[in-house]
């Protein structure tokens, strides 16, 4: 009966489902609490109105976001899709920004620390995370290696060390290493203790991106390789690694993201990254929602060209895998 409806009235059908989505969208914010503050600085001259009546300023809050929403996605869908994806990022990124100005920030107090705050902790955020992705990317190949042999001592002892620092949480391994190396005599200051723990712990998940990589390349690659001469380490290297990269590139990417975020524990041992200087200098003047905002939004422009690099080294290997 729908169906025949649809049919015979396509375009009455599609405006009547329009309504009903609006109308959801309209019911869906009232029952989340939204709030007519909004209107009442659109509008000041109805302020006394939404505070007489309440519930009734909610209804028709939530009923003009909802019609805001269809004519915005109305004019969306007139642009190209290049065009659209920038659209909704300004549109989002205004929102947000929106939504911080909500919390009465102090921009002076931004101005004044936040070069600080690059000069200091963006320097030291990224030379820890640089090293540690590399140190873990060496660990997670050999680790990856030593899980496929066929001997059990290094199967073994690839197993337990993917077990233990995966077992673990990151902060305690922080701590571990940073107060129980001098227990046995090896003092190691907050910087090199960040280091290895971040490099060990996300070398043990890089491990299992990396043996899952190399088990994606059928064995006719291998045996192929092997009749035409070439060793075990040129056939890994030359042949295998280069056509798992595509698959291990991505997940790998998102690790490098996660662990340029988690590098900020490593504040609890003193180093003066970004999430340590948002803290410190947030607490001179009791501005902490400010600093954290800071830190955030540089923690995200550092994500957004990780995100960057990675789209390139995915081209590159697509592009290798396609020759």
């Amino acid at each position: 009966m729908l169906g025949k409806l649809i049919l015979t009235y396509p375009t009455a059908m599609r405006r009547l489902g329009t309504l009903l989505i609006l109308l959801v969208v309209a019911a869906s914010l009232y029952a989340l609490g939204i709030s007519s503050a909004w209107l009442g600085k659109i509008f000041p001259s109805a302020v006394v109105w939404l505070k007489e009546n309440r519930q009734l300023g909610r209804a028709v809050s939530a009923i003009a976001l909802a019609l805001i929403v269809a004519f915005n996605w109305k004019l969306l869908r007139l642009l190209s899709r290049r065009q659209q994806v920038a659209a909704v990022w300004l549109e989002l990124f205004a929102l947000l920004m929106l939504f911080f100005y909500s919390f009465d920030l102090s921009i002076s107090f931004i101005a004044r620390k936040v070069g600080f705050m690059i000069s200091q902790g963006v320097v030291t955020t990224l030379y820890i995370s640089a090293i540690s992705i590399a140190i873990a990317t060496v660990i997670a190949l050999a680790g990856a290696i030593a899980k496929l042999s066929k001997n059990g001592v290094i199967y073994g002892l690839a197993t337990f060390y993917t077990s233990l620092f995966r077992g673990l949480p990151l902060l305690m391994q922080i701590y571990i290493i940073y107060l129980g190396l001098p227990q046995v005599g090896y003092v190691i200051s907050a910087v090199p203790a960040g280091i290895l723990a971040l490099s060990l712990c996300y070398g043990a998940y890089m491990t299992e991106i990396f043996r899952a990589g190399i088990e994606s390349i059928s064995r006719g690659q291998t045996e192929g390789a092997t009749a035409l001469g070439l060793t075990p380490n040129q056939t890994m290297f030359l042949v295998v690694l280069p056509q798992a990269m595509r698959v291990i590139v991505p997940p790998t990417g998102n690790q490098f993201i996660a662990m340029l975020k988690d590098s900020s524990l490593v504040s609890v041992v003193g180093v003066w990254e970004i999430m340590y200087l948002a803290r410190t200098q947030g607490q001179t003047e009791f501005r902490h929602i400010e600093m954290l905002i800071t830190a955030s939004m540089i923690y995200w422009v550092l994500s957004i060209g990780l995100e960057f690099l990675q789209a390139q080294i995915e081209n590159h290997f697509g592009r290798f895998n396609a020759r």
